[in-house]
């Protein structure tokens, strides 16, 4: 949708993305065709469906059985046929709970009409990882969120400050200062939506919750079981011996951030000390710092110092 809607800035989209998480909430994927460029929207086209267990699944294709619990092959899927958004529609409302990622929600703020919504009965789970670990994933793909960096840039160009990150004085780099400032502006969005939480109403705070990513894959299990409660869902043993499995596999590929397979977490986790230089990571701690302790993050010691970078101890819930 940032990308049909460019050069608009992500403020003013926060409205649009709220509309459409509405609708997807209900099963109607039909909004879907205003930002496709095309009437023909298929199943071989939404939510990366090359690793989307539901449209892989029965009975929309025979790649998978439906209560299969288990890793999405791309390979596998690429040969399921496209089938139209209608069919997926169908299924959808099978499900009595329906979970959709996004990383285009900047402000917890916009969410509060759909979570005051008595028919949808929403439910926020909000991911939070190290700032460092963060920038060093966007760096990755920097070419690529070049365009969502300046829409996020131009959502505050209206200050002396944010004119200055959209003016970046290296044009050799310019891909890259353009990824560095929006994360400066990432951060002032993370810590107005924890200080948004800590202030709100208690019937938003019976369904919103913080989820630490290193938390997340160092305890896959424990963070799992507080998820499925806080969602009045029950886990079970095999979908926690999956998640356990997901992050304790053998070594990391810093070269391959997105890809998805089993690594080991320990590595995922600190793989930013690896790539960013001593500059790039004082940027982050200074844009960041607020943030970094409220999660609990502590700042890159060196001179030979034992680095610990990321309070892990097991938090009370």
């Amino acid at each position: 949708m940032w990308q049909t809607l460019y050069p608009g800035d992500a403020e003013s989209l926060q409205g649009a993305v709220r509309d459409m998480m509405n609708s997807l909430y209900r099963c109607d994927f039909s909004v879907l065709k205003l930002y496709a460029g095309t009437s023909n929207v298929s199943t071989s086209y939404i939510f990366g469906w090359k690793t989307n267990k539901v449209i892989c699944s029965e009975p929309l294709c025979n790649a998978y059985k439906r209560d299969e619990i288990g890793l999405v092959k791309g390979d596998v899927c690429e040969k399921c046929r496209p089938r139209d958004i209608k069919d997926l529609e169908r299924e959808c409302k099978k499900y009595p709970v329906v979970v959709i990622k996004d990383v285009r929600v900047l402000d917890l703020g916009v969410l509060v009409p759909l979570i005051k919504d008595p028919s949808l009965h929403l439910q926020v789970i909000q991911l939070f990882r190290d700032p460092r670990a963060v920038h060093n994933s966007r760096l990755k793909s920097k070419l690529a969120l070049v365009k969502e960096s300046i829409q996020v840039l131009r959502s505050k160009k209206q200050t002396d400050k944010y004119k200055r990150l959209l003016m970046p004085s290296n044009r050799v780099n310019r891909a890259e200062n353009y990824v560095s400032s929006a994360m400066e502006l990432i951060c002032d969005n993370w810590l107005n939506d924890m200080i948004l939480a800590a202030n709100a109403p208690h019937w938003i705070k019976r369904n919103y919750i913080q989820v630490r990513y290193e938390d997340l894959v160092l305890h896959p299990v424990e963070e799992l079981q507080r998820l499925y409660r806080f969602s009045n869902l029950t886990s079970f043993p095999t979908i926690e011996r999956f998640a356990l499995n997901m992050t304790h596999g053998k070594g990391y590929s810093s070269e391959k951030p997105f890809l998805i397979s089993s690594r080991d977490a320990k590595e995922a986790i600190f793989a930013w000390r690896e790539r960013l230089n001593v500059e790039q990571i004082t940027q982050v701690e200074a844009y960041c710092s607020e943030v970094m302790r409220r999660l609990g993050s502590l700042r890159h010691r060196r001179g030979g110092q034992e680095e610990i970078t990321m309070a892990t101890e097991e938090q009370e819930h």
